[in-house]
């Protein structure tokens, strides 16, 4: 059976026959001969029907769609309470279905019963065949019967208990056949047919009544009629006109034709004759389009039904609608505007019109408004009903309008507004006739509230409304009050002005902590209030507000933080009411430091700072000095001085000083400057007097107060031991006693003073006297000035040399001293070949140690030493050293070999090196040597951008002070990348084609044609798994060079190349002259498939049973459908073909072809294959293969399979076409004579009358060729692709698919593990921080975004959520400005929507209140964000909580990218985005979609009972099952089976031995990446205890302090928290090694001390909220008519098909089709019964919507504090005003309101009574090919978008700033922001980039750009975002300034 609805199928196993009765003689067993009554169904019969058959078959429908809807309407609404006698049947009707059957059919009784009897006796006697049916049933099918035969019939409705009286009646099937006969048509030919012309005079209804009406006609035009048809539509019209008396002062007659856009093809006031509009209706043109309803309704409404069109007062209107298909639009709220207009509807369905949709659009009832008939042959059918009730209708309300105009009272009229003011204004009317005691002014705002009014005496006439809403649209209705009536409303519409808001705002007297602001005032404004906030990230929400009086316009903001931005807002208050916002921004002055920094007294431990006082506010100073190499750091707080002396200093060392100014709100930045301390000063004016034989005084001058000690020691001249003795630092003389006489002493003094340093040394030469002299002498002398002669003696002050240290370039040479009595040392050092210079160095007499160098590597060295004396040189002494070699490194080694790259290591020398030099240059192919250095830590490293297949020499220098050492040299050759086996065939004179072996990597393929003649080259991409490829169009007899390169994402190998010529012309015979055949003419592109574009695949049958001439005729039927097509190519549809059989054949990808020439060449070279028919195994071939990123799939684009065969398939296709279909596939099914129906219609989509086409041979192909291409067209046309979602097609987008958020898919997102999401079963997915999920636009949504939409999400906010603003999804443009999505607040808990209007203007719309504050407590929530041409509707766990007035939506760019979770005020080199958890994400393109949701993801929603089972859940019950039901009689003998399929293949035959170990297989490349570590995300452990805060900690290394940038935004150093509680001192840590000195940061704030909270208990877990109430059940007649719908519509389609069948097949046979085909004419619809009684339970039918959801628990414990985001860019937006008052709520008792805030539970209060039942949901299935692209509107009440201008406008009407498409080609990776280069998953950030080689290596540091990202903030008022270019963004305040850098 075809699925009639879809979402409606139900699995055949839950439904079970009831058991038969049994006639007598009729057992329960039975033979071959006679079996039972309870048979199973037999093969062939149709499945929806259960029959019994012997001399005569009972079969019943049961048609579980229908079955379906009608249990759920009995089972959710039907109650009866009646009692008593059980009603008999009524209407018996009899019906022939085949020559021995017979349909018959009744109508339910009322009341309750079981089930009926039906009982049928041959009159000529014989036994009695009862069959017992459900309650349900009402028609049933007897079989078997004798045509001559005369029977009765006996229908019985019983209960339990009792049985009704019969309905009885008698039939032969000649006598109705013979009925029939005069109204049986079969349209072949339109000119023999009676619906090809008109009804002759007379035979139709005339329309005799005096009363007249307005009658327009409305026909829809769209392609989908087809010409054909519309001829059949204007004889139905001429029919309809013929029936009334036209004229200009009778009945009026107008005409309007739709189809995407309506016209007015004649008004009511064109033609004064009937004969005129006749003529006008015969010559009505065909218009053709789209089916877009509910805008034609709209536009008769606003054109037709005017004075101006010829509408007349006081006249009854009637409005005709003729559609024949299902609106691409809204209808209900245009539907409801014409009737509410007193328009009268008539709505008439042909062939695939909604029969729902015409119910929503007629008036009531709908038994005399609504017509449907099966096909356009058929409309004369209801002519004359028509026309009786439209007669009737007119009399009816010719009746009414003038019963109404002599009971009316005179009403008011000329309604006039005046003195319009943002709060109120004055309404004016003129009076109403009569005798008037009041008028009431009733007035409410257009966009909802509670009505107001006014009440005034009669004799006034005007009022004035006040208390107002400002810029509102206000309803006013004026009603004239007499004594015992009130009059009709005179109404109109007024909108009042906008809020006067403050002017000219000015920031002023700008100090570090305030600023005065002052404005112009507002007359009338009741006062002002005035907000401020900082713009620095992290203290937005330290808003502060202040409220002042209306004469107050000039004030101070104070308190305020020095050095930052505020933004500064300014509403004027009337009442609770607020202007808009008047705002400024201005930053306030850095703290002021000091100035003038000077240093005096500058000694070798000491310095004195002074400096000029900051500010008279300061506290005082902070001075830190460092010393310059970074070795000290100090620090030292002083108070408000301007002086202070720095000491305990180092000599001869350089400091630098920086002071900071100390102010209660931090610390200013540095004052900064250097000086040098002196050098320690040495002893001076030392001297020796006081001499004699065994003393003498040495004494000296003290030159500083801080010398600790002197060291005095003293040697004699002519050797011996020498003597020191340490003296306090305050003496100044010291005598030296115990020396020998006459004797020579040298005496040094060196001071050593606090900090242990130590000064230079002082000597001086003094002797002792002879014994035998007694003159006492004083000798001074000192070291630098003493030359007294001495006698020349040879003197070794050398012992010990040694020569150690060895370097490549340098050598130590270490000795010790022997003679003190030396001056200097000469050190001489010559190579010992001497092949060298000899060169010396003099070091001072004590110094022991030298470095030589630069020396040469590996070479010995003579190092000679010398003393040198006051007198002479001494003894010298020498030594021989080696300098190191310049080692190689060691052990090279090649590894990671791949098609582009290699890794190449090595092993470290053992001298210690500087770096390495690798140089690689390819060896077989010319090219230069490149070279790259690294550092000495370093071994290794990955050489990228290497040429495939190629051999490399590498070689590796290490690098010395010297020079370079030997290359380490070796071979390293990565991997090939190209295609083997390069063949060419099917050779011939324009075309040639080459096959090749595919390689096992490649991604992809370009191959290169050239001819070698002129040089052309043409070149195509393929896919990876495209084995071969041919070329057209080519010059015969010419030589071509066929390349081939293999591409690896983006690498490309080395071509393969073959040469290969052309066929040569034919030689002619010379009596023959050539002529040239002509060129193939390409089909041109039908209208329709203009705008195409799909991804299209054809499965052709390629079976024994088609033959060569029939496949001939598939070629040519492929080539005139792919003839109609527009665009072939990337930018169009793209076109694949798979011939199948046995084994599918691919015979060209997607992507092999880019112009409809070449498409339509390689159709027809395509060759028969033969074999069996295997559909099944192709279509899941067409799945791995054509529909992939290899052959050219794109994302977001329709995807369309057309499957032609002749034959039933050898294996399963029901599964793979359900999956695919599923997937978004759009399914189209061509059956060829022996075709098996139902399985075209298992494989094509629904409705199968649009997916699923029959003919009857080969030859037929053109009858159904135009309606498949333009039902093709239309699929591939859709903005919106089909989607499946919870078993239901709905037009849309599946987001997480789409954006890799699915469980086969997540695993490769960088950023995203998967979790559980509301129930185990549900997986959520966790988007990390800043994971930055992103994917091109043209990707998602190419063409854009339709007009009308709803975004769903189900999420949960994190508790590291951060507090900011956060897009939850959205559009950014090629410049990453966003254009469109939806924003969460986590501080301010609003939730935003902005996206740019039909005008270009930039919308937002911000959601607040209890309700949308619940999304972020940190529970899942489900959202939808219903989007139309006027509203934005905001619905929450499927409760609707807000909605707001929107511009229509334009077109959005698909040049940009879409991003989840990004951060509003994301910056920096990368993007910021909010972690969260998302469970599910779609758009829909309808706004009704939200209304059938059902929330049965969330736990606290979900009602068992009407949601669906959870998935991997079993929901069978035994219980379920029925009876099994007797068997049944056999069938009669079926007709001749088809030709049968060739055989399959015989067994397997038995193993063969087995073969040898093969040669192992080469290793395989390094596997991708992995996914991200967060793709796993563990356990979190639990929090520990939070310590207490430790002291300060010790000041680590201090850099230099640097000079003071100037502040900005970016890099400052935040506040400075506040201060925890002082801890137990740590231990001190070890010296830290130096740091390199760099400049200070800027100092934060310091910020106040607060006390610190103590965590609180854990409040007690909230109490179980109450369940909430059942929702509405669904609409009784909703449901009613759709099953009513459901079963005729199947009846007749079994009809048809029956007849179908007769008139095909020999009289005596049965058809094995088991599917109805196209449905046949129907009957009349009869006049509707009254309402049934309650049947048996049913299927589980459709849930009601959700209740209200309980009470939330208390709020949990906070969740620990989060990492600190990103600091933010962009102008904070000002906290909006207060909203005013909402209007009180209606005086009828609602649903209960949302929760307030919790508060001790209290006894649980009384349940309120439930609202009133809400009014039907649109219906629930949309047919995706025809509304895929519009809007579909929303659910009831939406307010119309009549008013608003729709613009249409194109997908790039945006400014392009870069002209290369940021996103070609289709492996590229995600897009990053910014101009950021794309990512390299082998970027070596440490390695310079190679360089051609050079004799010495300068390394290049490459700098890259970053560019800064900005979003909308949310703002209370409007502003449009300006384009910025990408590589120089700049920032503009709101008062035009640039901000400081």
């Amino acid at each position: 059976m075809g699925e009639i609805n879809p979402g409606l199928a139900l699995g055949r196993a839950a439904l079970t026959c009831p058991p038969w009765g049994r006639a007598p003689g009729l057992g329960r067993g039975g033979s071959a001969a006679s079996p039972g009554l309870g048979a199973p169904l037999r093969a062939g019969r149709p499945a929806d029907t259960v029959c019994i058959e012997g001399k005569m078959m009972f079969c019943r429908y049961e048609i579980q769609s229908c079955f379906f809807l009608a249990f759920l309407a009995v089972t959710a609404v039907f109650i009866s309470d009646a009692q008593g006698q059980v009603s008999p049947p009524t209407r018996l009707r009899y019906n022939v279905v085949s020559p021995d059957s017979v349909q018959i059919s009744w109508k339910a009784p009322k009341g309750q019963f079981t089930g009926y009897k039906l009982l049928v006796t041959p009159s000529s006697g014989g036994k009695t065949n009862q069959l017992i049916l459900q309650n349900t049933a009402t028609k049933a099918i007897i079989q078997g019967l004798i045509p001559d035969q005369t029977y009765a019939l006996q229908i019985i409705a019983f209960s339990e208990d009792e049985e009704s009286k019969p309905a009885q009646g008698q039939f032969r099937i000649k006598d109705i056949e013979r009925r029939k006969e005069t109204s049986k048509s079969k349209v072949k030919d339109p000119e023999k047919t009676n619906a090809s012309k008109p009804a002759p005079e007379g035979s139709l209804f005339t329309c005799k009544t005096p009363a007249i009406a307005d009658i327009v006609i409305l026909v829809d035009g769209s392609w989908s009629i087809g010409r054909f048809n519309f001829r059949l539509v204007r004889l139905f019209l001429e029919n309809l006109v013929s029936a009334f008396n036209v004229g200009s002062e009778k009945t009026r007659v107008g005409l309007a034709q739709y189809s995407g856009d309506p016209r007015i093809e004649w008004h009511l006031n064109a033609y004064g004759t009937k004969d005129a509009v006749l003529d006008a209706v015969r010559n009505l043109p065909y218009k053709g389009g789209n089916t877009l309803t509910g805008l034609a309704l709209t536009y008769i409404l606003e054109n037709s039904f005017k004075p101006e069109a010829g509408a007349r007062p006081g006249v009854s209107k009637i409005g005709i609608l003729i559609t024949d298909g299902k609106s691409q639009d809204d209808v209900i709220p245009p539907a409801k505007n014409l009737r509410d207009a007193g328009i009268e509807l008539f709505a008439i369905g042909v062939k695939n019109a909604d029969i729902n949709e015409l119910k929503e659009i007629a008036s009531e009832p709908d038994s005399t408004h609504v017509y449907n008939v099966a096909d356009f042959n058929f409309m004369h059918t209801i002519v004359e009903g028509l026309t009786r009730t439209v007669c009737s209708r007119v009399e009816e309300q010719e009746k009414e309008i003038k019963g109404t105009i002599v009971a009316s009272l005179g009403a008011p009229s000329d309604l006039v507004t005046s003195e319009i003011t943002a709060r109120g204004f004055r309404v004016s009317w003129t009076h109403a006739p009569g005798k008037v005691e009041k008028y009431r002014v009733v007035y409410y705002p257009t966009r909802g509230g509670q009505p107001e009014e006014v009440v005034v005496d009669g004799s006034l006439s005007t009022a004035v409304l006040k208390n107002l809403m400002s810029l509102t649209e206000y309803q006013i209705a004026v009603f004239a009050i007499y004594s015992n009536a009130a009059s009709e409303g005179l109404r109109g519409t007024e909108t009042t002005l906008a809020l006067p808001m403050a002017s000219d705002l000015q920031l002023y007297d700008v100090s570090h902590s305030s600023m005065r602001a002052k404005w112009n005032g507002v007359a009338g404004a009741t006062g002002y209030m005035i907000l401020y906030a900082p713009l620095t990230e992290g203290l937005a929400a330290d808003e502060k507000e202040i409220k002042i009086g209306e004469a107050s316009t000039d004030l101070e903001l104070d308190g305020l933080l020095p050095n930052t931005e505020y933004t500064v807002t300014v509403y004027a208050m009337f009442g609770e009411e607020a202007s808009d916002p008047l705002t400024g921004q201005e930053t306030t002055l850095p703290l002021s430091p000091p100035a003038n920094l000077k240093f005096s007294d500058v000694g070798h431990s000491s310095a004195k700072l002074t400096w000029d006082p900051a500010s008279k506010n300061v506290n005082g100073y902070r001075i830190m000095y460092v010393k310059t190499d970074g070795t000290e750091t100090n620090e030292v707080e002083v108070g408000r001085v301007s002086t202070h002396t720095l000491k305990s200093l180092t000599s001869l060392t350089e400091y630098t000083v920086a002071i900071f100014s100390l102010y209660d709100e931090g610390q200013s930045e540095p004052l900064t400057g250097s000086f040098t301390t002196k050098k320690l000063p040495a002893p001076q004016h030392l001297e020796i007097d006081e001499a004699s034989t065994d003393s003498f005084r040495v004494s000296w001058k003290p030159t500083s107060s801080d010398i600790a000690f002197y060291r005095l020691a003293w040697i004699p001249l002519d050797g011996g031991e020498s003597e020191e003795v340490v003296i306090n630092g305050d003496a100044d003389s010291h005598v030296i006693e115990g020396l020998l006489p006459n004797t020579e002493y040298e005496v040094s003094l060196l001071a050593v003073f606090d900090d242990e340093s130590e000064s230079e040394v002082v000597a001086v030469l003094g002797a002792t006297f002879a014994r035998t002299t007694a003159i006492p002498t004083t000798v001074t002398t000192t070291s630098t000035t003493t030359s007294k002669p001495t006698t020349a003696v040879f003197r070794t002050g050398i012992r010990n040399l040694v020569i150690d240290d060895e370097t490549t370039s340098s050598l130590r040479v270490i000795w010790d001293i022997s003679d003190y009595n030396v001056q200097q040392f000469r050190v001489t050092y010559l190579t010992a070949k001497g092949d060298r210079a000899e060169e010396a160095v003099m070091v001072p007499g004590r110094q022991n140690t030298l470095l030589l160098q630069p020396l040469l590597s590996d070479t010995e060295y003579k190092v000679t030493i010398t003393p040198i004396y006051s007198d002479g040189e001494g003894v010298s002494v020498s030594a021989p050293g080696k300098t190191l070699p310049l080692s190689a490194p060691r052990n090279l080694r090649v590894s990671d070999e791949w098609y582009n790259r290699l890794r190449i290591s090595w092993d470290a020398p053992p001298s210690p090196t500087m770096g390495y030099r690798v140089v690689y240059k390819p060896i077989n192919i010319p090219g230069p040597a490149l070279e790259t250095f690294v550092g000495d830590d370093i071994n290794t490293i990955l050489i990228l951008n290497l040429f495939s297949g190629t051999e490399y020499s590498v070689k590796v220098f290490a690098s010395y002070s010297t020079g370079f050492s030997d290359a380490l040299t070796g071979v390293a050759k990565t991997l090939y990348l190209g295609v083997t086996d390069l063949d060419s065939y099917q050779v011939r004179m324009t075309s040639l084609c080459a096959q090749w072996q595919l390689h096992r990597h490649a991604t992809a393929y370009r191959v290169v044609i050239e001819s070698l003649v002129d040089g052309k080259k043409r070149e195509v991409n393929l896919g990876g798994g495209t084995p071969r490829h041919c070329f057209f169009e080519l010059m015969p007899g010419t030589e071509y060079k066929i390349s081939v390169h293999t591409q690896l994402q983006e690498i490309e190998g080395p071509a393969v190349s073959i040469m290969e010529t052309t066929l040569p012309f034919p030689t002619q015979l010379p009596t023959t002259p050539s002529t040239p055949p002509p060129p193939p003419t390409i089909p041109p592109a039908k209208e329709v498939c203009k705008a195409a574009k799909a991804d299209l695949a054809f499965l052709v049958d390629g079976s024994w049973s088609i033959g060569d001439d029939n496949f001939n005729k598939i070629i040519s039927f492929l080539y005139s459908t792919v003839g109609a097509l527009d665009k072939i190519g990337p930018d169009g549809t793209q076109v694949a073909i798979i011939q199948f059989s046995d084994d599918p054949r691919t015979e060209f990808k997607l992507n092999a072809y880019k112009t409809k020439e070449t498409l339509l060449e390689a159709i027809q070279q395509i060759a028969y294959k033969g074999g069996n028919t295997k559909t099944g195994k192709a279509i899941k071939h067409a799945r791995e293969v054509l529909f992939t990123g290899e052959a050219g799939m794109r994302r977001g684009i329709p995807k369309v399979l057309v499957v032609i065969t002749d034959g039933r398939s050898q294996d399963d296709v029901n599964k793979v076409s359900r999956e695919m279909q599923l997937d978004g596939f759009s399914f189209f099914a061509i059956g060829v004579a022996d075709a098996d129906y139902s399985e075209l219609v298992n494989i094509g989509s629904k409705p199968s009358e649009r997916h699923v086409f029959f003919v009857d041979d080969f030859d037929a192909f053109a009858k159904i060729e135009d309606e498949l291409i333009t039902f093709v067209c239309e699929t591939a046309s859709a903005t919106c692709p089909l989607v499946v979602k919870d078993g239901n097609n709905f037009a849309g987008f599946k987001m997480m698919e789409m954006f890799g958020l699915v469980e086969k898919e997540f695993s490769a997102v960088e950023g995203v593990s998967m979790e559980p999401g509301t129930f185990n079963v549900y997986p959520c997915y966790r988007l990390h921080k800043d994971a930055l999920v992103s994917q091109p636009t043209k990707y998602l949504h190419p063409e854009g975004l339709p007009s009308d939409y709803t975004i769903t999400f189900l999420f949960r906010i994190l508790p590291d959520t951060p507090q900011e603003p956060f897009a939850l999804w959205e559009i950014l443009n090629e410049g990453y400005e966003p254009l469109v999505g939806v924003i969460l607040d986590n501080g301010g808990k609003t939730l935003t929507f902005f996206n740019y209007d039909y005008k270009g203007d930039f919308q937002t719309v911000t959601f607040e209140g209890p309700e949308i504050r619940k999304i972020f407590y940190g529970s899942f929530h489900k959202l939808h964000v219903v989007i139309s041409k006027t509203t934005a509707k905001i619905i929450i766990d499927c409760k609707q909580v807000s909605e707001k007035t929107i511009n229509a939506a334009g077109n959005i760019s698909s040049d940009g990218i879409e991003v989840l979770g990004r951060m509003v005020r994301s910056r920096g080199p990368r993007d910021n985005s909010a972690p969260l958890q998302l469970q599910m994400f779609d758009i829909v393109c309808a706004t009704s979609w939200a209304n059938r949701d059902k929330c049965c993801e969330l736990p606290g929603l979900r009602d068992e009972e009407n949601c669906p089972a959870l998935p991997h859940s079993c929901s069978c019950s035994e219980a379920n099952k029925g009876p099994l039901g007797p068997p049944g009689p056999p069938g009669g003998p079926g007709v001749r089976g088809a030709k049968g399929h060739r055989g399959d293949p015989g067994p397997k035959g038995p193993d063969g031995p087995r073969g040898e170990i093969g040669v192992p297989g080469p290793q395989g490349p390094p596997g991708p990446q992995g996914p991200s570590g967060l793709s796993i995300q563990g356990l979190p452990g639990p929090p520990g205890e939070k310590g207490e805060k430790g002291d300060l900690g010790f000041p680590g290394l201090q850099g230099v302090p640097g000079a003071s940038g100037s502040p900005g935004r970016d890099g400052a150093q935040g506040q400075r928290g506040l201060p925890g509680k002082d801890g137990p001192t740590g231990p001190q840590g070890p010296p830290g090694p130096m740091g390199i000195p760099g400049a200070p940061g800027v100092p934060g704030v310091t910020g106040s001390q607060g006390p610190q909270g103590d965590v609180g208990a854990p409040g007690p877990p909230g109490a179980k909220g109450e369940r909430g109430e059942r929702g509405d059940l669904q609409s009784q007649a909703m449901v009613r008519a759709v099953a009513r719908q459901v079963c005729e519509q199947l009846i007749q389609g079994h009809m048809a098909r029956y007849n179908s069948i007769l008139n095909q097949i020999p009289s005596q046979s049965v058809s094995t089709r088991t599917i109805a085909g196209p449905p046949g004419e129907p009957g009349r619809p009869g006049a509707p019964g009254p309402q049934g009684e309650q049947g048996s339970p049913g299927m589980q039918g459709f849930p009601g919507s959700p209740g209200q959801p309980g009470r939330p628990g208390e709020r949990g414990l906070p969740g620990e504090k989060g990492d600190k985001g990103n600091p933010g860019v962009g102008t904070q937006g000002p906290r909006g005003p207060p909203g005013s008052t909402g209007p009180p709520g209606e005086s009828r008792t609602g649903s209960p309101g949302p929760p307030g805030s919790p508060g001790p539970r209290g006894p649980a209060g009384h349940m309120g009574p439930p609202g009133s039942q809400g009014p039907s949901g649109p219906p629930g299935y949309c047919d995706p090919s025809s509304c895929a692209g519009y809007g579909m509107g929303g659910g009831y009440g939406e307010p119309t978008d009549q008013d608003i201008p729709v613009v249409q406008l194109p997908h790039n009407s945006y400014q392009i700033y870069d002209p290369e498409d940021l996103y070609d080609g289709e492996q590229q990776p995600y897009v990053v922001h910014g101009s950021y280069p794309l990512p390299s998953p082998y970027s070596q950030s440490s390695y310079p980039s190679p360089h051609l080689a050079q004799p010495e290596f300068t390394p290049v540091r490459e700098e890259m750009e970053a560019v800064e990202l900005r979003s909308p903030g949310i703002s209370r008022f409007t502003r449009k975002i300006a384009k910025r270019s990408v590589k120089t963004p700049v920032r503009k305040r709101a008062n035009g300034k640039k901000p400081s850098p």
